[in-house]
């Protein structure tokens, strides 16, 4: 696996599903290591790859913020291919590449526009898998 730029740990939660409502289904992390840790990667999107405690990996593209009202960014994951259910699941998220800054979006439109460029960014990058 190439070198990493972080590595964040932690159980699927449930989150508000606006990421499946959208059509790009996210794995939503518990951000306690987060918290522990106080780690300070800087929010955006990333490409990465996610590691299942079964030791299967995925291409994925990694959100990283904004923060909620505890002042924690929000952790998520939508991993490419992936087919099933990872709730109560242990994750292994690798951050490979920081692709661009978190940013809010005036419509849906646009903002599902954004993700598929996102995905496509992460696809076609060397993420040894």
């Amino acid at each position: 696996m190439p070198k990493s730029l972080g590595v964040i740990t932690g159980r699927v939660v449930h989150g508000v599903k606006y990421g499946r409502k959208l059509g790009f289904p996210t794995a939503n992390i518990d951000r306690r290591q987060w918290a522990r840790r106080q780690m300070k990667m800087p929010h955006g999107i990333y490409a990465g790859t996610v590691e299942l405690s079964n030791g299967r990996l995925y291409k994925a593209g990694i959100v990283i913020g904004p923060l909620d009202k505890v002042g924690l960014p929000k952790i998520e994951a939508h991993l490419i291919d992936f087919k099933g259910n990872l709730y109560d699941k242990h994750l292994t998220l690798h951050l490979h590449k920081y692709i661009r800054t978190f940013q809010p979006y005036k419509n849906e439109a646009l903002l599902k526009q954004q993700i598929k460029r996102d995905i496509v960014t992460v696809k076609k990058l060397t993420l040894l898998i």
